[in-house]
């Protein structure tokens, strides 16, 4: 009886979670304009959508700021998780909880200090300052997911690395990156995950000549979601489910070597 409740919780918590995301996918071919009235199969709409250059252009803005601000992200969080728990020096602690503290302050106070930095600089808003406030708050997130994979680090292996003689840079590149690669990998992943569908810090830092597809899409929902949307939709849910695979691909194939 136990087992049947649990079971039957785990179902309604992955309904909650899944079945919307499936409802979307099933009227992106909905032939009807009303998303509540199914009128049959059609692919009319994906059509419709690669001939909308406006929600196109936003769509490709938006997957190209993520990428960017993913591979920064990733870089630099990495680096700053390999200093935090290798080395001691002035301010680390201090380091360390800022990064915690990054990831629970709200959007909006990340959004107007952002604009008010680039304000200050000078600096024009537009795709420049959409990818910096967007690998700034995407560094902690990677920052914390790889430090995560390091508390269960070996150090032993780094001592008998340096006993035989290896610097720093080849412990760093043949010894630690590996080790904590699937820990990259998924830090890369949210990353690209955060950024992709980020609506609040976007808001205030991205200009009229740079559009993306988040902003649009809540731009439109003012006037009604239009059904190209949920052909979008459902095409980035593919790619990021093929993303997924391909990174579930490579840890398995490493793993096995």
């Amino acid at each position: 009886m136990i087992r049947i409740v649990k079971a039957a919780y785990v179902s309604l918590v992955y309904a909650f979670l899944y079945v919307p995301i499936l409802v979307l996918v099933v009227f992106a071919f909905n032939d009807s304009r009303v998303a509540t009235n199914w009128q049959g199969f059609s692919l009319r709409w994906f059509a419709k959508l690669f001939g909308n250059e406006t929600l196109l252009g936003a769509a490709v803005n938006s997957v190209l700021v993520g990428v960017l601000a993913a591979t920064l992200a990733t870089a630099i969080g990495t680096l700053a998780a390999v200093a935090i728990y290798r080395y001691r020096f002035l301010g680390r602690k201090v380091l360390s909880t800022a990064v915690y503290i990054l990831t629970i302050q709200p959007d909006i106070v990340m959004g107007i200090s952002l604009l008010v930095l680039f304000m200050a600089v000078r600096m024009p808003l537009g795709f420049t300052t959409l990818l910096l406030a967007h690998v700034t708050f995407c560094i902690p997130f990677v920052t914390i997911t790889v430090l995560g994979r390091l508390k269960g680090f070996d150090t032993h292996i780094v001592e008998a690395a340096q006993d035989l003689g290896a610097s720093e840079y080849e412990i760093f590149l043949r010894i630690i990156l590996p080790m904590i690669l699937p820990a990259v990998a998924a830090g890369w992943l949210l990353s690209f995950t955060l950024s992709l569908d980020d609506v609040m810090v976007s808001f205030f830092v991205t200009g009229p000549s740079f559009e993306i597809l988040p902003l649009k899409i809540y731009a439109m929902v003012k006037l009604g979601v239009k059904p190209e949307v949920n052909a979008l939709s459902a095409i980035l849910l593919v790619l990021t489910f093929c993303i997924v695979f391909a990174a579930q691909l490579m840890m398995k194939e490493r793993r096995e070597k």
